[in-house]
């Protein structure tokens, strides 16, 4: 028998984003799936979009008051009656194809959860390519998130993420994390002895942030997480994790090299990165537009990422500050 999908998705707000991806859900080739909504406190009514659906869809729909995106997965998940969970962010469209190879996939790749990639839908703006670029590049990310060669584990994210019920229940569900909350769960699933795999046939197309400064700040609060991970999992640190705060700093005493020194070594060799983003965004988009917006993006990134990551390390380990203090607004009380 193929298996069971439950797919749960935590909702706050976006309600043009919901439609999209219920539209695209009611293109599978596969039909056999229910949806279980869950509204997390959104001051925007949901339910006429949702209304649209119901009868071409198996869909449930419950709301919540706001408590962040893993509480919310987790009520859902408790309302789910198949035998896998699959989460998506709202803001993804899936193809038609999508349930079809996830079933197939589970029947011929043994593992307890899976994950796959992320890419841009050729009808997104400009930006949100670019920032997608970044998002998965092998320039910034090492490619992570798109490609199941570039890690020996692969730690799959919420946005498109699969689990059996049975073993999400047995780990407890996703943490009291609001931000990170993904691959702290992937590295819980490790440490309880469950597997993990990448799909490569299931590919979202991801909505990003649409403006430099909602990617900043998003990016920002993944770097504030990362010490609080590996304070959780120090199992699973890389050195690799703190590449974008040594980006940050060394491109900071590149300039206090050249302006001191009167000698640009160091910038010469972050301007052969930025010639390298470049054209590698430009021989993937064809855009050079894209190419362009890709590298301020990819350095909007790095600088984010690295002042968040240097921040909550000096918090976490020279002010020895506990997690839950430093950064309170990256809990949330179950």
């Amino acid at each position: 028998m193929k298996p069971s999908i439950s797919i749960i998705v935590a909702i706050y707000n976006r309600k043009d984003e919901l439609f999209e991806l219920l539209t695209s859900l009611t293109q599978q080739t596969d039909k056999v799936f229910e949806i279980i909504i869950v509204d997390d406190g959104s001051i925007i009514d949901l339910k006429p979009t949702i209304k649209n659906f119901e009868e071409v869809l198996d869909i449930k729909y419950f709301r919540k008051d706001n408590s962040g995106p893993g509480l919310t997965r987790n009520y859902g998940a408790k309302r789910a009656t198949n035998e896998w969970l699959v989460f998506v962010d709202s803001d993804v469209i899936v193809e038609k194809d999508y349930i079809e190879h996830i079933k197939k996939d589970i029947q011929t790749i043994p593992c307890d959860a899976f994950g796959g990639a992320d890419k841009a839908h050729k009808g997104f703006n400009l930006m949100q390519k670019a920032i997608s670029y970044s998002m998965t590049s092998v320039f910034t990310t090492g490619g992570i998130r798109g490609s199941k060669k570039a890690v020996s584990k692969f730690q799959p994210r919420s946005f498109n993420m699969g689990v059996k019920k049975a073993v999400f229940e047995k780990v407890g569900g996703f943490s009291e994390m609001r931000i990170g909350e993904d691959p702290d769960l992937s590295m819980t699933l490790w440490e309880n002895g469950f597997t993990t795999a990448f799909f490569d046939d299931i590919a979202v197309y991801h909505k990003r942030r649409v403006d430099f400064g909602k990617f900043s700040k998003q990016v920002y609060q993944f770097g504030c997480a990362r010490p609080i991970l590996n304070q959780r999992h120090p199992s699973y640190v890389k050195i690799s994790f703190a590449f974008p705060t040594l980006f940050m700093l060394g491109y900071i005493m590149g300039f206090m090299e050249y302006f001191v020194l009167e000698r640009g070594i160091i910038l010469a060799f972050y301007g052969l990165y930025t010639f390298l983003v470049f054209f590698h965004a430009l021989l993937l988009t064809k855009n050079i537009s894209i190419a362009g917006m890709a590298v301020i993006s990819t350095y909007i990134q790095m600088f984010s990422y690295g002042y968040g990551f240097l921040k909550s390390w000096v918090l976490l380990n020279i002010f020895r500050m506990k997690p839950e203090d430093a950064f309170p607004h990256h809990y949330y009380k179950k």
